[in-house]
C-alpha cells in the first residue's frame, strides 16, 4: 500500500489524524516518527490524497509528502553518499529538468552526524549533476522530500529497501530515511514539514507578529494599498506593527498601552477601551478586521459577527481560535457556524506560530 508522511502539531495528532482518515481511501496511521510527524499509508496514496486536499485542504495536518523510496541508514557520515547515490539512481528520471526544484530535507534522528543543511547540498548536487535542472530553494516547483529517522522493528516488513552498494546488506538498523519527489503546492507547505520560520527584525515588538506573517502567506492575503485596519485586543502591538509595513492605516483597540513606538506613528490611532466599548461608538468601516484576542472562540466568533458592518463590502478578517484541551472539535464547528451568519470561511490552519489555536480567514458575505 503507497505510503506518505504526514506532519502536524503534536497536540493536535488527533484531530489531524481524524483528518487524515476522513479524507483518505483506507487511511492508517505505521507509526510516528518524531512528535507530529507521521509514516501512514493509504490506497489512493499521496496523489489522490493531495488532490483531496487541493480542493479542501485539512485544518490540522500542515505538511505532505510522499515515500516512493526507503533506505536503510548507517547512522554515520557514509550515509551522506549513499542518500546522494540513491536520490541520482532513482529521481533523475522523474525530476522535470527545465523547473526549479529543491531538496528539504529533516533529521528527526538525533544521534547522527548529519544535519538537513549537509544532506541538501549533497543530494541537490547529484540532482543537478545528473539533470542539469536548477535548485531554487525560495520558489522551487518540485520538491525532493528526505525525512532521516528511526522506525521500530516490527514496522520493517511495511518496506522495501533500495539498498546502496555502500551499506553492508546484512546491517541491523533502526534508522532510515524516506525520500519522494512532489511539486510543491501538493504539498500543503512550501517549507518542509510546514515549519515556516521568519528572522526576528529589529523593532519587533511580540513574537505574535510571526503568527500574522505567516498568515498572510498562507492565505495569499494581498492587502489594499493605503488600506484602513481594525486590529482587535492590539496590546501591546505586534500585529498593528505588521499592518504599519504593508501600508495600512490602523486602529488599534485596546485599553491597555501599545509599545511606546507605535505611539509616534501618526498612521495608527490608539482607541484605549474594549472591542465592545468601541463598537458602541459607531465607529469607522474597514477594509480588514484582525482579531487575536484570548477569549473563548465562540465568544470571538460572536464579536467579529457583531462588527460585520464596520467592514466594507469587500472587506476581510482574519482572526484566532483560542482551543482549550477538551471539546475542540465541537467548538470549532460551533464557532464556524456563528460565522457563517455573515461571512464565508475562506481558510483555517493551524499554523507553525500558532500555539493551541487555529487562523481563520473570512470574507464578508454579499
Amino acid at each position: 500500500m503507497p505510503q506518505i508522511i504526514l506532519t502536524c502539531d503534536p497536540d493536535f495528532n488527533d484531530l489531524a489524524l481524524d483528518e487524515f482518515h476522513r479524507d483518505s481511501v483506507r487511511g492508517a496511521p505505521v507509526a510516528e516518527l518524531a512528535a507530529g510527524v507521521w509514516l501512514a499509508e493509504c490506497d489512493d496514496g499521496f496523489w489522490g490524497l493531495a488532490e483531496t486536499w487541493q480542493t479542501k485542504p485539512p485544518i490540522f495536518v500542515r505538511h505532505l509528502c510522499p515515500v516512493d523510496a526507503v533506505l536503510p541508514l548507517t547512522g554515520t557520515a557514509a550515509d551522506i553518499a549513499s542518500l546522494a547515490d540513491l536520490t541520482a539512481a532513482d529521481f533523475a528520471d522523474a525530476l522535470d529538468a527545465d523547473m526549479p526544484y529543491s531538496v528539504q530535507s529533516r533529521v528527526l534522528a538525533p544521534d547522527v552526524p548529519y544535519k538537513p543543511f549537509d544532506l541538501n547540498i549533497a543530494l541537490s548536487a547529484a540532482l543537478t549533476e545528473a539533470t542539469g535542472a536548477p535548485v531554487d530553494v525560495r520558489a522551487p516547483t518540485q520538491v525532493l522530500s528526505v525525512v532521516c529517522a528511526r522506525l521500530p522493528d516490527e514496522k520493517l516488513s511495511r518496506f522495501t529497501f533500495h539498498v546502496s552498494p555502500t551499506i553492508d546488506h546484512a546491517l541491523s538498523t533502526t534508522h532510515y530515511a524516506f525520500l519522494g519527489l512532489s511539486p510543491t503546492d501538493l504539498n500543503l507547505s512550501d517549507w518542509a514539514g510546514g515549519v515556516r520560520r521568519f528572522a526576528r527584525e529589529e523593532g519587533q515588538i511580540s513574537r505574535a507578529e510571526f503568527k500574522l506573517l505567516e498568515a498572510l502567506e498562507v492565505f495569499r492575503i494581498d492587502l489594499p494599498p493605503r488600506g484602513v485596519a481594525l486590529d482587535l485586543g492590539a496590546a501591546p502591538g505586534g500585529w498593528t506593527r505588521v499592518l504599519r509595513q504593508r501600508e495600512q492605516f490602523v486602529t488599534a483597540v485596546d485599553p491597555a498601552e501599545l509599545d511606546p513606538r507605535l505611539a509616534e506613528d501618526k498612521a495608527v490611532r490608539h482607541k484605549r477601551v474594549t472591542a465592545e466599548e468601541y463598537l458602541a461608538d459607531e465607529p469607522d468601516e474597514f477594509d480588514l478586521i484582525v482579531n487575536d484576542m484570548r477569549m473563548d472562540a465562540r465568544d470571538s466568533a460572536r464579536l467579529l459577527v457583531a462588527y460585520t458592518g464596520q467592514l466594507y463590502r469587500h472587506g476581510l478578517a482574519l482572526m484566532t481560535f483560542k482551543l482549550p484541551g477538551e471539546d475542540r472539535k465541537r467548538i470549532i464547528e460551533h464557532a464556524f457556524n456563528i460565522l457563517r451568519q455573515r461571512y464565508e470561511i475562506l481558510g483555517a490552519r493551524q499554523l507553525f506560530h500558532n500555539r493551541s489555536e487555529i487562523t481563520v480567514f473570512l470574507a464578508k458575505k454579499g
